[in-house]
């Protein structure tokens, strides 16, 4: 079986989409929901659905942790709720686990959506440091949990949680990419910045993250004004 968390904050607009997506699949799953005081009614309608729904405090690291920690899988998919899920993609995750029955986990291709050159340009970006062994949560991260164990489990960290987790699964042993079907995600968390001031942002969070600067400090900086104003003095 594979245990499905995701975890959420406020995602009532994308989480419908998700949960019945991931209802038509046919291969043994379970889907749990940890939501991090949510105020739109995400965890009502999770249950509604039949997700099991955990409370957690906010913080990705801590809910997917969370949720790790009471699933019954023998794989565990790590899944934002915004995510546009294929059809047959549990299935693929045990095919590509069974046709490598010495990879860890892995991850899927990553499309964003729309046709514009810029949804183009992110696909590509994605695709390119995929290659080097860095991927996210957006792109579904997967994991034996066996090899979670091995792992020690996901950090209960602010910011960078699923890179530091990827970072550890890579170290440890071989992982897989699904490439069809791909996950798509959307693109506009992105609207309005130019590609300069995207790879100057990714580069500079994680050379902050290399420098071991706080998880806490990490996700202030990524989401505050002060930091999206500075990268656009810079471009």
């Amino acid at each position: 079986m594979i245990s499905i968390v995701i975890p959420t904050l406020n995602e009532a607009g994308a989480l419908p989409g998700l949960l019945a997506a991931l209802a038509r699949e046919t291969t043994d799953h379970e889907v749990i929901v940890v939501d991090g005081g949510s105020t739109d009614g995400t965890a009502t309608l999770a249950r509604r659905a039949g997700a099991r729904v955990l409370e957690s405090r906010p913080g990705r690291g801590l809910q997917l942790k969370a949720g790790a920690a009471v699933a019954r899988g023998e794989v565990l998919f790590f899944l934002h709720a915004d995510t546009g899920f294929p059809a047959g993609g549990l299935a693929a995750i045990e095919d590509a686990l069974a046709r490598a029955p010495v990879a860890l986990g892995g991850n899927f291709r990553l499309i964003f959506d729309g046709d514009s050159e810029f949804a183009q340009w992110l696909t590509g970006f994605y695709a390119r440091i995929r290659a080097r062994g860095i991927y996210y949560g957006d792109s579904g991260i997967f994991v034996r949990r066996a090899a979670y164990r091995a792992l020690g489990s996901m950090p209960a960290r602010a910011l960078m949680e699923d890179y530091a987790f990827v970072r550890r699964m890579e170290t440890l042993g071989e992982t897989v990419c699904i490439e069809t079907p791909p996950l798509v995600t959307s693109s506009r968390r992105f609207a309005g910045r130019r590609k300069a001031r995207i790879v100057a942002g990714w580069l500079a969070i994680h050379t902050l993250y290399y420098l071991r600067v706080p998880g806490t400090l990490l996700a202030w900086l990524y989401n505050s004004r002060r930091r999206r104003y500075w990268f656009s003095a810079q471009s």
